[in-house]
């Protein structure tokens, strides 16, 4: 028990001393506020992603792709308003790029004005992708870009599905009219295939036909020849006739040429009766005119004798008149030259008034009587030119009487000269109507004799109509024969040299039918051949025809449905099957975060409490070692509890087993305890420092945060020989996967440190001790 006393002593120093034990109560506090806070403002960051804002710039201009609009952009911005995965914020490419740059966006994406366009570009020869383009701040957080990259990445597969999903209902589409076209080219295939079957059926007749040909190739050989004997006897004959016919020929020629004459003088004296009797009628009907224009002529005549006294006494006044008006106007024309006179002496001497007036307005000097003379002057201005109009006017007026006088006395002789000549026509019209009624007499008697003369001419023509018709048959049954007699003769020589060019052809013929039998021979073995091709291209066909009705068959049965297109667009549906899940940011990184705030805490607990000096005198090294790892054991339990509490408590960490989870809490609480009470015991200050290097060592090499195989060589080397490479790894197996076997196997590493690390520090107090008794003193 004697042991215990300076377990005891230590804790006894310490509630004694309320410094050292408000102390020692906050560093017991230290891991709770640097794991708990920790993890608490990190507990779930990616459940609040919708927190963070994103600026969304769409550009896309849309295409047209199968006669339909494409929108993608479009499309895309409204699945992300439904999808609250980020706070998006759909803005303009500047104000976008401002807000990036005053750190009000953290990711700016862009979609490009020929996204859609691009889309459409697959069958083309030069095939555009897609681009999306993203822009990320790192300076503002550095996280916010990997957490862009999985963002773009879940953005990338949804465009890329719409526009996969897009080309295979057209690929389907596509496929329909192949299915289509297969149908038609199979039923035209089966036209072919009967077609091949007749023109197989032709070739076998066409065989027949040629075997037959060639036979009768042999006779026509044989009656070539009998026509050529034949063809040389009338050869001969037609020679004798084509002479005999030469004379024949001659003589009716002559013939035919005088009967031609006569016809033609026939013809002539024919016409001339034809226009005689034509003129006759003429004749006639121009005397009834002239009969009837004679009547009416001396019917005129006596209306003109009766008017005519009348005429002339109307111009022997128009005469008398016209010498009444001349004598009168002789008389006018001299009152209007007194007339004129006058005025020309009335604007004389009102020239003359207006001239003295102008005078008198020059000398006066009285304004009243200058102003009275100068409307005086004006007056007397504006009379004289009125005088002087009146006198212009009154010359007028005589020149024109004088030139009326001089027609009025060409009037009066004219009328004189007029009664003259109408006592001449008045004779006149006496005479020409006493022979005008003498014509009329006449023409009566001439259109009588026009008549019976054209009664005459009838009976003429019709007689010699008779004579002309007579000798128009003799003349043209002339003519048919001179023309009958020179075709016989060119038909004899014709005939002649027929007959030779048939014995010509005949010999022709019978060297022509020596090739035709070689060629019947050639004919024969070739429709030999086009009749085995046919076979083979009938079955060839009827292949074709089945094949392609399997082809449409396979291409029809190809199913086209939303199912379908989903499946082309997302052919593998990934499965997220998690094992030993982990539900936040926070339980994923609570191990690593307890194991660092227990080191912390052990690493402050040798700030405050002495490591080294004991409470009391001790009584052996032993119990030096076991008052102070009493204290720090304790301690080491009150901080686990702590952590456990707001770990369990605050935060609702979940884990497998709570006992398990406070059970490794403590032990690594202790394991980092006894760590730095060794250094620190051991080495003083020293030992912090060296304490602070192994945390530095442990944050990067214990694989807290990244596996280790991420890591650079020399930390994945000395990985092993660090405690909380085995402390995340025990909490990990109990908060996580609950594989309490791996639990035990990490607990046994970190029992080594423990034990390891105890008693080197019991051997460090018990050689110290021993040292310090030797010379009767203990060390400071």
């Amino acid at each position: 028990m004697k042991a215990f006393t300076s377990v005891k002593s230590e804790f006894m120093k310490i509630f004694r001393t309320r410094k050292l034990l408000i102390a020692i109560i906050g560093v017991m506090t230290i891991p709770v506020l640097y794991s708990g806070t920790y993890l608490w403002a990190f507990w779930d960051p990616y459940a609040h992603l919708d927190r963070m804002p994103v600026a969304i710039v769409n550009n896309d201009q849309g295409a047209v792709y199968n006669g339909e609009k494409l929108a993608i952009g479009n499309d895309l911005v409204k699945n992300l308003k439904k999808k609250k995965s980020f706070n998006w914020v759909f803005v303009s490419a500047s104000k976008a790029k401002e807000g990036l740059k005053k750190q009000d966006y953290y990711l700016e994406i862009e979609i490009p004005k020929d996204f859609s366009k691009n889309a459409t570009t697959l069958q083309s020869d030069n095939p555009q992708k897609l681009n999306l383009e993203y822009t990320v701040n790192e300076a503002n957080n550095y996280l916010s870009s990997k957490i862009g990259d999985s963002a773009i990445e879940k953005i990338k597969e949804e465009v890329s599905a719409s526009v996969t999903k897009t080309y295979a209902e057209s690929m389907f589409d596509s496929l329909k009219d192949v299915a289509d076209g297969l149908n038609k080219a199979s039923d035209g295939a089966g036209d072919l295939t009967n077609g091949m079957t007749a023109a197989k059926d032709g070739a076998g007749k066409l065989e027949d036909g040629i075997t037959a040909a060639g036979s009768g190739a042999a006779k026509l050989a044989n009656g070539a020849k009998s026509v050529a004997s034949g063809a040389k006897e009338i050869k001969q004959n037609l020679e004798v006739l084509a002479e005999k016919s030469v004379a024949f020929s001659n003589g009716v020629e002559s013939a035919s040429s005088g009967s031609q004459q006569l016809q033609s003088g026939l013809q002539q004296f024919s016409s001339g009766l034809t226009q005689m009797k034509e003129a006759n009628t003429k004749l006639e009907a121009g005397s009834s005119q002239a009969e009837a224009g004679t009547k009416q002529l001396t019917e005129g005549l006596d209306s003109a004798t009766e008017n005519l006294p009348s005429l002339q006494n109307g111009s022997k006044q128009l005469a008398a008149g016209s010498s009444q008006l001349s004598a009168s106007l002789e008389k006018w024309k001299t009152g209007a030259d007194q007339t004129k006179s006058g005025a020309d002496t009335v604007s004389l001497g009102l020239q003359q008034v207006l001239s003295q007036v102008s005078s008198m307005v020059d000398s006066t000097t009285d304004p009243t009587e200058k102003a009275q003379l100068s409307a005086l002057k004006d007056s007397l201005s504006q009379l004289s030119q009125g005088s002087q109009q009146v006198a212009a006017g009154v010359g007028t007026l005589s020149s024109s009487a004088a030139q009326i006088k001089q027609g009025s006395d060409s009037l009066a002789s004219g009328a004189n000269q007029l009664n003259q000549g109408q006592e001449k026509l008045a004779d006149g019209v006496n005479q020409l109507s006493a022979g005008a009624k003498q014509v009329l007499t006449g023409q009566g008697q001439i259109t009588q004799g026009l008549a019976q003369f054209g009664t005459k001419l009838d009976e003429a023509q019709t007689g010699f109509s008779q004579i002309v018709n007579g000798s128009s048959n003799l003349t043209s049954g002339l003519g048919q024969l001179a023309s009958g007699s020179v075709l016989l003769q060119d038909g004899t020589n014709k005939l002649a040299q027929g007959a030779k060019q048939l014995s010509n052809g005949t010999t022709s013929l019978s060297t022509g039918e020596q090739d035709l039998n070689n060629g019947m021979s050639s004919l024969t073995s070739g429709s030999k051949d086009l009749t085995s091709g046919m076979d083979q291209l009938a079955d060839g066909s009827k292949k074709l025809s089945t094949q392609l009705a399997d082809g449409a068959k396979d291409a029809g049965d190809v199913k086209a449905n939303n199912s379908v297109y989903d499946m082309f667009a997302k052919p593998v549906n990934l499965t997220n099957n998690k094992m030993n899940h982990v539900p936040n940011y926070g339980s994923g990184l609570a191990p690593y975060f307890i194991s660092l705030s227990l080191f912390v805490g052990a690493l402050m607990l040798s700030v405050i409490f002495p490591m080294f000096n004991p409470a009391s005198e001790p009584k052996n090294g032993f119990s030096w070692f076991l008052g102070k790892a009493g204290v720090i054991l304790a301690v080491g339990i009150g901080q686990a509890l702590l952590v456990d509490a707001v770990m369990l408590l605050g935060l609702g960490l979940e884990v497998k087993s709570v006992p398990y989870f406070i059970m490794l809490s403590i032990i690594t609480s202790w394991t980092f305890l006894a760590i730095i009470q060794f250094l620190v015991t051991a080495l003083d200050n020293p030992g912090r420092f060296l304490a602070v290097i192994i945390l530095i060592l442990q944050l990067t090499g214990s694989a807290g945060t990244y596996p280790i195989e991420l890591g650079p060589k020399f930390l994945q080397q000395i990985s092993h020989y660090l405690p909380m490479t085995y402390t995340i790894s025990g909490f990990r197996a109990v908060i996580s996967s609950g594989d309490y076997g791996f639990m035990w196997e990490n607990i046994q590493h970190i029992a080594i440190f423990l034990i390891l690390f105890l008693a080197a520090t019991l051997t460090f107090f018990t050689v110290k001790f021993k040292r310090n008794h030797g010379d009767g003193s203990l060390a400071s």
